[in-house]
């Protein structure tokens, strides 16, 4: 993700759209220091091809999951080329995503019993209504 300072004739909105993100993500990254925010030209910020490649690179990885913190370490890995560490923090993000799943699944599993259990012509109030009321 090496910054080649290529043409740079993309206003914010045309990045924005590139990327498929609103203006406000853009400066909202710009903020966190994943993206760099260009000198004014005229009055107005430009950026370039290497700002849309960082920029869909952002917004892929929070896609899989990584917080903006280990994104901006990503990035910086890049540079460096540390394939072990961005090998660990992958890892280290499919965990986090494994471990969700399986919430999800015991989620899924305990609602379809509580559906079963609240068939029609049962008796007394539906056991999915009562088990929200704890």
């Amino acid at each position: 993700m090496v910054q080649s300072q290529g043409p740079r004739s993309l206003t914010i909105g045309q990045l924005a759209t590139g990327a498929n993100v609103g203006v406000e993500t853009v400066r909202f990254y710009q903020r966190r220091g994943l993206l760099p925010t260009p000198t004014r030209e005229s009055g107005i910020r430009r950026y370039g091809g290497d700002d849309l490649r960082r920029l869909r690179f952002i917004r892929q990885a929070q896609t899989a999951g990584f917080t903006l913190q280990e994104i901006n370490e990503l990035l910086d890995l890049d540079a460096g080329e540390d394939r072990s560490r961005a090998r660990e923090l992958a890892r280290s993000r499919i965990k986090a995503l494994d471990e969700k799943i399986a919430g999800l699944q015991r989620a899924r599993d305990a609602l379809r019993r509580l559906a079963r259990e609240c068939r029609d012509g049962g008796s007394g109030p539906c056991p999915i209504l009562t088990s929200f009321e704890t």
